[in-house]
């Protein structure tokens, strides 16, 4: 079962960072859908930054959203992700 979000907030490059009520932290990268349908809205900083929790999920206030499924299976932990950068 997927963990509930206790917590987003936008990183620069379109990523969110999404902390789970588990201690988890993943890291999601929301470039690959701003070129699609309602997300376009969303290459807008400011609007970007609008982002809430509900329902199990996140969203905007024009009711795009991503579910929590989404944000942990496809995010990057983000102590992987740390490495990586480090490199």
């Amino acid at each position: 079962m997927t963990p509930q979000i206790a917590k987003v907030e936008v990183i620069p490059g379109y990523k969110l960072c999404v902390r789970f009520c588990n201690g988890e932290a993943r890291l999601f990268n929301i470039k690959p859908y701003l070129n699609k349908g309602i997300f376009k809205e969303l290459k807008k900083e400011a609007y970007l930054k609008k982002v809430r929790i509900i329902s199990g999920g996140v969203e905007w206030p024009h009711e795009q959203d991503l579910s929590a499924d989404t944000l942990y299976y496809r995010g990057v932990s983000l102590s992987k992700s740390k490495k990586t950068l480090q490199r």
